[in-house]
């Protein structure tokens, strides 16, 4: 699943968003249990800010700015960052990995 790294910063103005995104990673936790004896896993990842269009919609210059400055990398993260991670966790070597929430975020949260 996917979920958001807004979940661990608590940033204001965002809370229906954040509240939602908080039920998935719990959804996920659940999960893992309830799948016991399937072989299947559940997890969640959990991005950063990431320069994508649902990103700059209806955010100013001054928005996007302030969230570069509050990443260590001192960048918007990128789709290529945060699919190897989600690649990663479909395959067979992530099998010790269940019930976890992944931020790529590059050091935002």
């Amino acid at each position: 699943m996917l979920s958001s790294s807004l979940v661990g910063s608590l940033t204001p103005g965002y809370g229906a968003y954040t509240a939602f995104k908080a039920a998935v990673e719990t959804l996920v936790k659940i999960l893992a249990k309830e799948l016991k004896g399937t072989g299947i896993t559940a997890n969640c990842v959990a991005p950063g800010p990431i320069a994508t269009e649902m990103f700059f919609d209806g955010r100013t210059e001054e928005m996007v700015k302030k969230a570069i400055e509050q990443c260590p990398h001192g960048r918007l993260g990128e789709t290529k960052d945060v699919a190897p991670v989600v690649g990663f966790l479909a395959t067979d070597a992530s099998e010790w990995i269940n019930g976890q929430v992944i931020r790529v975020n590059g050091g935002y949260v």
